[in-house]
């Protein structure tokens, strides 16, 4: 696979995202929305990543100027060896826009969807051959968090999804494999899994939307950013591991896991929290939190830059 000219179909956040990685690395990128303002929108975001992608050391075999404008999807994707699409996730939009590229598409060409609720089962039949479609989902932004979820199945044709994984890799991603078809993929649903908690520890009256923040971002969190929860407790035993930290706590975690809260985001619930993240942005606009989030991540990027 020959990829080292790239395509971006959808130039929303995620899409803009990716363009600014793969040029980053040394890539050219074709890009494909049809918003008339995209590429305003596009290169304004690259001008804004670009610092912290040359702080991270991502950004020393590129230019932001390798990226091009296409007036359709089918133009973006010839002579493309790698295609990232991101477009809006509603299956009709994206069988429309795998019809229209796929006669065109390079005979090696990979093709991989940032989606993130879809499965890949749903979005196949949008192919007459699947066979070197993948998930390819990041966690947002990809240009700074390193995951990125890669799925293949029974259609995908054998080294495709280990040629995807080796692509992600060169860019400087860490990629797992998924194995399974599930909504939400692997770390949505371990994301899901924590919000729905913290949400019933707010609204229940626990505590503050922004304390249940703070407890998750001066906690845990800092663990999770070193290591996994489960190899985490297996430490927390000393030289006994995980079996003695189990032995020690099944009957703690089971009363935990008994009570935990059942939520479901009503107009009453997301009321609730809108009002706690406004009061936790004390008058922060997304920008700027969006600002402080970005340096906060590039400098624990840095900080375990080597150590793994």
């Amino acid at each position: 696979m020959d990829a080292q000219h790239t395509a971006c179909l959808g130039g929303g956040v995620i899409g803009a995202s990716w363009a600014a990685l793969f040029l980053a690395s040394g890539r050219s990128v074709a890009m494909f929305d049809p918003d008339p303002d995209i590429e305003v929108k596009v290169r304004a975001y690259i001008e804004t990543a670009w610092p912290a992608l040359i702080e991270l050391g991502l950004a020393d075999r590129g230019t932001p100027d390798a990226i091009t404008f296409c007036r359709d999807a089918a133009s973006a994707v010839e002579g493309a060896g790698f295609v990232q699409e991101n477009v809006p996730e509603r299956l009709n939009i994206k069988h429309a826009i795998f019809a229209e590229i796929e006669p065109v598409l390079a005979p090696e060409a990979i093709v991989a969807s940032s989606a993130s609720g879809l499965t890949l089962g749903q979005m196949q039949p949008g192919w007459k051959n699947p066979a070197r479609f993948v998930l390819g989902h990041p966690f947002n932004p990809p240009h700074l968090i390193p995951l990125v979820e890669v799925l293949g199945n029974d259609k995908t044709v054998d080294g495709v999804v280990e040629a995807t994984q080796a692509f992600y890799e060169n860019l400087g991603k860490t990629t797992i494999r998924v194995n399974k078809e599930l909504p939400g993929h692997v770390a949505n649903r371990l994301q899901a899994a924590i919000w729905r908690e913290a949400i019933h520890l707010a609204t229940t009256g626990v505590a503050s939307v922004e304390d249940v923040d703070k407890a998750v971002w001066a906690g845990p969190g800092l663990r999770w950013a070193a290591m996994g929860p489960t190899m985490l407790f297996n430490l927390g035993a000393g030289e006994g591991g995980l079996q003695t930290f189990c032995d020690h706590f099944t009957e703690t975690f089971n009363g935990w896991w008994e009570d935990l809260g059942d939520v479901y985001l009503t107009e009453d619930v997301t009321r609730q929290l809108v009002n706690g993240v406004k009061s936790e942005a004390r008058g922060r606009t997304p920008a700027e939190l969006s600002q402080q989030r970005d340096a906060l991540i590039v400098a624990l990027q840095k900080s375990v830059a080597g150590l793994r």
